[in-house]
């Protein structure tokens, strides 16, 4: 441990540096799939501006309960399945998984297929049902 201390007091430019680095990588990948809202938040932005909530989760998890008028399409199946959204693309579309931490990787696909407001809402279904929010099934 002295000498890892003695080396970062030495080398203190190339820690920061790596931290430096490793923040932009971070902040960079957030970006390119788009913000994450809060539940709330996506309510408010669907409402506002007529947007979609698209379901992610598989067909056994999304069946026993999911957002009113959501738009199922499994994550594996977005790609082929995207122009199913295409009268959303102006609008806002707000992803939404399990937990929300592979809605992410959706909104890339999103993005790069043109959809201008591609969003993901943090905690996914875990937090919506934490929140007590109303799902129909």
């Amino acid at each position: 441990m002295a000498l890892f201390l003695e080396f970062f007091l030495q080398q203190w430019v190339l820690f920061a540096a790596l931290l430096a680095v490793v923040v932009m990588l971070v902040v960079h990948e957030a970006r390119k799939s788009g913000p994450s809202l809060t539940p709330q938040q996506a309510i408010n932005l669907v409402n506002a501006e007529e947007g979609v909530f698209v379901d992610l989760r598989d067909a056994a998890e999304y069946k026993a309960g999911h957002i009113v008028d959501a738009v199922h399409i499994p994550a594996a199946k977005l790609g082929a399945r995207v122009d199913e959204l295409d009268r959303f693309r102006q609008r806002p579309v707000v992803l939404v998984c399990k937990m929300g931490q592979s809605a992410g990787a959706a909104g890339k696909q999103l993005k790069a297929a043109g959809f201008e407001k591609v969003y993901k809402m943090g905690g996914g279904m875990m937090e919506w049902g934490n929140l007590q929010l109303p799902t129909v099934k």
